[in-house]
């Protein structure tokens, strides 16, 4: 399906290759209009059915990746590129609204001329703001300067005979130095792998003198019997800090620990540890409606079926002209500004998927919905401020804010979720009563679903208000009656699709879901990158070995963008806005698996909440222990002092530390000796002790230990 923002691409008959944006379409008289993304002309016309005709044979393509399309974060923008910004689009505001008027030649001029009039701006200074809105996504922030695309970030330049760089001054010294070229840079890896990366562990200071001395020489002198290199002048030798550079820019962490201090060393402690609102509509995707409610029902917990975690809010957005639901989203906190952008970033995903990753299949036609709309209208609250700016300068949508305390203004969604409401409340168990008897038990503790299975349930009654529900209040249009056109969403918003004024903008779904999910600071650590309590890692992280570097330089933070609904997986921004780079849950946190942000915080907190608990109840335990312990100490010391006599000197005592032992032992086993089938002693017969392989004292000798041992005893009480 064509829509408005399809880049399509195709080969001309000269063997060029040609990338045309779609800018607006009318498909009820089958025309539209095009412009060639990378060529100097303005838009023109085309039959719609030529260019379906050419997609159908495959000789024309959609193109998927936009190039023109970047990932930007309103706050990153530096003040002079806004200011730019926002004075082109002031000049052409007024004008690339008027559409399809603008797309006439004759009538652009005249707009053109008088913007030129009311701004003092030359003619092809407003032509080549148009062409530049046009050819990059009809969007706001097309018209930023590409500043991003000068100065070759990340490549290194090429190095030529005039010095880059101020002149080098030192002390009386002056020189030009020299350019660190390919030749220069072996000679700083080959000096860094033979000094600076080995056992002796020498200095980076230390490495650059010896290098000089090695590979920057010019002759040798002799003094005293010792022949010293004559390095070259000052001028001509790099300097310490051009060393430092390039020793910062291709450093190896690892190598330089494990052969400076060992590979054991390395693996011990550097490594990573990882009214009537039908008209106020066009057609389809001409104006969104977003709203939330509190679902009338209590939830459990998916960690412990024993928890009861509240009540959810549920977000829907539905087309106007249709009443097709085209985007959802369930969660338990809010009404804010992170379920709305949810919501909106669903209305944008294919629904086959959306559907597949709660256990239903569906087939595409059944909710064919995976585009923006021209605006969204919604409360006050959740689409105003600077938050909805990317809504705005990256996706061209125009956000319409309802006035305080009209929410009739909002009729129709307002009406889906009361009759969602009706259709599942009988049903479902842990329902809100409005009348409650006395003694009746509590509602509350009836609660049976968790998230997961209350969001199937109402992916179910979407898809049955979109492909079955009949609208009884729906105004049809004739030409709806002419050809036999029910009022049920899916069949208005096929025919609008066919019949009515392109709306519906296509984006990336990757790009829409990146810019409208909530950001937030993680930090990077030796264990991974931690964010709300959980740790990641990606391919960038790896390679670049940042856990290996937090762990050794200190942490750092990163902004990055989730989804609430899925924890499994962050998102890393690149700094220019052309991509991202996504994060993995690591291995041993995969009981946060599939879990919504909420519930994971749920299980957070209730972790905390129960250490706090056992640490007060084990004060007490402590206590106890330890005046236990204390009692024990001083029962023995007592003991101690009324039986230990002084007769026996110090020498003595520890020299029998041997025999005492012994003695000790023998008499420990007799107590400690397992007998089965015990019987009285009197009947028992005498067994000699026999003697024992170890070198224990036992037997006989054993015995006359023992005696004597207790003759000592008895001579030092009679002393």
């Amino acid at each position: 399906m064509l829509v408005v923002n399809n880049l399509i691409s195709f080969t001309t008959s000269g063997n060029e290759k040609v990338v045309e944006r779609v800018l607006w379409l009318n498909k009820a008289h089958d025309y539209g209009y095009f412009i060639n993304i990378y060529s100097t002309s303005l838009p023109y016309e085309r039959n719609i059915s030529d260019v379906e005709d050419g997609l159908n044979k495959g000789s024309i393509f959609i193109v998927e990746k936009d190039p023109f399309r970047r990932l930007i974060n309103e706050k990153d923008i530096p003040e002079k590129h806004l200011s730019l910004r926002d004075g082109s689009w002031e000049i052409i505001k007024d004008i690339v609204k008027l559409e399809p008027l603008v797309y006439h030649t004759t009538e652009r001029r005249k707009l053109i001329l008088k913007m030129c009039e009311v701004h003092k701006v030359h003619e092809s200074t407003v032509i080549r703001y148009l062409k530049k809105y046009w050819q990059r996504g009809k969007t706001k922030n097309a018209l930023l300067p590409d500043y991003f695309l000068c100065g070759g970030k990340g490549k290194e330049k090429k190095a030529s005979e005039v010095k880059r760089g101020r002149p080098r001054k030192h002390g009386q010294v002056t020189g030009e130095g020299i350019n660190i070229d390919e030749n220069i840079k072996k000679v700083f890896r080959s000096a860094i792998n033979k000094h600076y990366y080995s056992s002796t562990e020498k200095s980076l200071t230390l490495t650059y003198e010896l290098m000089l001395k090695e590979y920057f020489s010019l002759d040798s002198k002799v003094k005293g019997n010792v022949e010293i290199p004559v390095i070259k002048s000052y001028g001509e030798l790099p300097s310490l800090n051009q060393f430092r550079y390039w020793f910062e820019k291709e450093r190896d962490i690892k190598k330089e620990i494990s052969q400076r201090k060992g590979r054991k060393n390395y693996e011990q402690n550097h490594r990573a540890i990882i009214g009537e609102s039908t008209t106020e509509a066009l057609g389809p995707g001409a104006v969104y409606q977003i709203d939330a409610t509190i679902g009338d029902l209590y939830l459990l917990s998916r960690f412990n079926r024993d928890w009861i975690i509240g009540r959810p809010v549920i977000y829907s957005v539905m087309d106007v002209y249709s009443r097709m639901i085209v985007g959802l989203y369930i969660g338990l906190e809010g009404p804010s500004w992170a379920g709305a952008m949810m919501a909106l970033a669903n209305a944008a995903s294919d629904k086959v998927s959306f559907c597949r990753d709660f256990g239903i299949e569906i087939e595409k036609h059944e909710w064919p919905v995976a585009h923006l709309p021209e605006s969204i209208l919604a409360d006050r609250g959740e689409l105003e401020g600077s938050k909805v700016e990317p809504l705005i300068n990256n996706f061209g949508i125009k956000v319409l804010n309802t006035p305080s305390y009209r929410a009739d203004l909002k009729g129709i969604i307002e009406q889906q979720f009361r009759v969602t409401n009706t259709r599942t409340k009988a049903f479902l168990p842990g329902a809100v009563k409005s009348i409650k008897e006395r003694g009746d038990r509590d509602y509350r503790l009836e609660a049976q679903l968790d998230i997961y299975q209350f969001t199937q349930v109402i992916i179910k009654c979407v898809l049955y208000h979109n492909n079955q529900h009949y609208l009884t209040n729906y105004q049809r249009e004739e030409m709806m009656v002419e050809d036999e056109i029910e009022s049920i969403p899916i069949q208005l918003w096929e025919w609008g699709i066919n019949n009515k004024s392109g709306k519906l903008r296509h984006a990336p779904e990757d790009v829409v879901k990146l810019n409208l999910m909530p950001t937030g600071k993680a930090t990077v650590t030796a264990k991974g990158i931690v964010y709300k309590g959980l740790l990641y890692g990606s391919k960038q992280s790896l390679k670049e070995r940042w856990f290996e570097k937090a762990r050794n330089r200190g942490t750092w933070k990163v902004e990055i963008s989730y989804d609430p609904r899925n924890m499994d997986y962050i998102y890393l921004r690149d700094e220019n806005g052309l991509g991202f780079d996504k994060c993995f849950l690591l291995e041993h946190q995969q009981r946060y698996k599939g879990k919504a942000v909420e519930e994971i915080n749920y299980l957070l907190e209730y972790e905390k909440q129960k250490e706090r608990q056992h640490k007060e109840k084990t004060i007490q335990s402590k206590v106890d222990l330890n005046t236990e312990i204390e009692e024990i100490v001083k029962q023995a010391q007592m003991e101690t002092s009324q039986k230990q006599t002084d007769v026996s000197s110090k020498r003595s005592r520890i020299g029998s530390i041997r025999e005492n032992r012994a003695v000790e032992k023998m008499i420990q086993r007799e107590e400690e000796a397992f007998e089965l089938n015990k019987v009285n002693i009197e009947n028992s017969k005498v067994v000699p002790f026999i003697q024992s392989d170890s070198n224990e004292f036992m037997g006989d000798a054993g015995f006359d230990l023992l005696l004597r041992k207790q003759k000592e005893a008895l001579n030092k009480k009679d002393e």
